[in-house]
């Protein structure tokens, strides 16, 4: 069975199990609190020695890192992932959105709020520069929301999940949605499509 260490309440370690979710495959959850240094071990580090989580590890004992990577990698011939060459490069473009000019705002501000360890980081200029830059983040959103139901075109695909993890707690991080309608109605066709689970989900087997 495929195994994915992660954390539980982490929107980076949220976009496999979703993916796996909507598309009915079992795997075994192991939970790896980075938080408290569970990256940091050596056993983990032989695993992943970046010292991050998620990470994939394949029923042959093959290891996949990087949140975006095990998507494509899972969603290959599935709904999730278009297969035509065009389509496909639509949703890399997103993915790579996603981790460069999106999760490292949005995602920062919220970990910066929600874990009490990290308050000496929270400096209103920080604070401030993550609420304007996540904001551009929302509104080049908001622009393509505003032109087709999903990020990447007519069709759901592993662009809108990776993206769905941290924007479904952007207002929790202190960004004001209501500047955002086109994302909110966003939000819930992604909660609307088949086998959505919400973010502390785990499987039986966890």
């Amino acid at each position: 069975m495929l195994t994915i260490y992660g954390m539980h309440d982490s929107g980076n370690c949220y976009k496999p199990r979703l993916l796996m979710a909507k598309l009915g495959r079992p795997f075994r959850h192991v939970e790896v609190n980075s938080v408290s240094g569970e990256t940091r071990t050596a056993e983990y580090l032989a695993k992943n020695p970046n010292g991050k989580v998620p990470l994939l590890e394949l029923e042959d004992g093959r290891l996949l890192a990087e949140s975006n990577a095990i998507l494509l990698y899972l969603a290959e011939g599935t709904r999730l992932l278009p297969g035509d060459a065009y389509d496909r490069a639509l949703v890399h473009q997103w993915l790579f959105f996603e981790q460069y000019s999106h999760e490292p705002y949005i995602a920062v501000r919220r970990a910066l709020i929600k874990y009490p360890e990290r308050a000496a980081q929270a400096t209103p200029q920080r604070m401030e520069f993550l609420l304007e830059a996540g904001s551009n983040a929302l509104q080049v959103m908001e622009n393509q929301l505003s032109r087709t139901p999903f990020i990447a075109g007519d069709r759901m695909s592993i662009a809108d999940i990776a993206l769905f993890a941290y924007t479904q707690d952007a207002g929790f991080a202190g960004y004001d949605m209501s500047r955002f309608p086109a994302v909110a109605a966003w939000l819930e066709r992604v909660r609307g499509d088949e086998g959505h689970v919400p973010l502390h989900w785990l499987p039986l087997s966890a």
